[in-house]
């Protein structure tokens, strides 16, 4: 197979698992950690207009979902990839990253969890996950 094509496609199944991932621990997290009572999390809107509620523990899984699923699709893209394996799971990282930044200007969150979440959740898993990949510092 084409290298390019390859890598190309090992970021898509980065994004893929990673999506899995993420998206399994934000769902799971309402349940192990229920939301305030009344607090209707599953549409924007109510989401927006109940944050002001939602207590640190709330922000754990959300967090997790973001690093995990950072970590393992980068991981996965730099295992599949045959040259470029470092900017491949950084690739997959931005990715996540936009997404996580996407977030950010639509639902309003404490300061706090927006360092945290930005800063160590997305580049930081993409670097470590080429690392345990079995990746060297290469480009």
């Amino acid at each position: 197979m084409n290298p390019m094509l390859r890598n190309i496609l090992a970021v898509v199944a980065g994004l893929v698992a990673g999506s899995i991932v993420n998206m399994t621990l934000v769902n799971l997290g309402s349940q192990l950690i229920p939301p305030p009572e009344g607090v209707d999390i599953t549409t924007l809107e109510g989401l927006k207009a109940s944050m002001h509620l939602m207590q640190p523990k709330h922000y754990l899984m959300p967090f997790l979902g973001h690093a995990l699923g950072t970590l393992v699709g980068a991981a996965l893209a730099a295992l599949i990839a045959v040259t470029h394996k470092m900017r491949v799971a950084l690739i997959v990282s931005a990715f996540f990253l936009l997404g996580g930044l996407t977030m950010v200007f639509l639902v309003p969150s404490p300061l706090w969890f927006t360092a945290a979440d930005l800063g160590l959740a997305y580049l930081p898993m993409g670097w470590l996950g080429h690392r345990i990949a079995g990746g060297n510092r290469s480009w």
